[in-house]
């Protein structure tokens, strides 16, 4: 316990150490300090953008669509990744599909977006869905596809129908996989929430920075990208709790 904390408070003097260079950089001019604001300078934005409700507000509007999009492709991609893990039929089906449309960038799906859905929220919500499926439908495949088959067995020797090995056995098996997945689609989902309204959007946080930089109000800039940063920690903090909370019989 105590070197787990004293590891902690490595990476904790780590960031503090950053700070500090990032502070004195601009205070002796190191950097240009019109084009890279302070650390205190960005500190002070970020403080009067929470007053005012600014920096709320677009984050607000960002995370909204962001944990929708994530919803609506967590749902689809276990059912889809569960029927590809069962089915060799869905497998073959899906598989090349899937292969194909995975590697393209997630900036590449905006302009086609654009003409069918406008730049609306729902456009933003549908991108994010999209890209943020691929990492849970695969993972949740080959959670499903790696269930060791005496549990199945077991399970068919008990009674249970399809749906019953598939609900009680199949799908806790691949659990750590599955979220493993999740894990990774829910950085996905935030970078692309912000990409999407960068490129086409008058709302969110990610407006919000790049018209900042447009109007030269360098500060706000980084105070958007310090809630970014400390958002998606809690983010990920939070998942790493509930993952935890599902998982605790690995540990028991």
């Amino acid at each position: 316990m105590i070197r787990q904390l004293s590891l902690r408070a490595t990476g904790i003097g780590l960031i503090v150490l950053l700070v500090v260079a990032w502070e004195l950089a601009v205070r002796l001019q190191l950097v240009d300090s019109p084009s890279i604001p302070s650390f205190s300078a960005s500190v002070a934005a970020l403080v009067g953008g929470i007053t005012d409700g600014t920096l709320p507000v677009a984050m607000g509007e960002t995370l909204s669509r962001v944990l929708v999009g994530y919803a609506v492709a967590v749902v689809a991609a276990v059912v889809v990744g569960a029927l590809m893990g069962t089915s060799r039929f869905v497998y073959y089906l899906l598989e090349p599909v899937t292969e194909l449309l995975r590697p393209i960038p997630s900036a590449a799906y905006i302009p086609v977006a654009i003409l069918l859905l406008g730049v609306g929220s729902e456009m933003k919500i549908a991108v994010i869905a999209l890209t943020s499926f691929f990492p849970v439908v695969l993972s949740t495949c080959g959670g499903v596809r790696s269930v060791d088959p005496i549990l199945v067995d077991t399970g068919r020797t008990l009674g249970y129908g399809p749906l019953g090995r598939l609900r009680r056995i199949v799908l806790p098996s691949a659990l750590p996989e599955t979220l493993t997945g999740m894990r990774v689609a829910l950085g996905i989902a935030l970078i692309v929430g912000i990409v999407s309204e960068m490129l086409a959007g008058d709302t969110g946080i990610g407006y919000l920075i790049l018209e900042s930089q447009r109007i030269f109000q360098v500060p706000l800039m980084f105070a958007g990208i310090i809630t970014l940063a400390l958002v998606g920690y809690l983010l990920n903090l939070a998942f790493g709790r509930v993952e935890s909370h599902l998982l605790r019989w690995r540990t028991a």
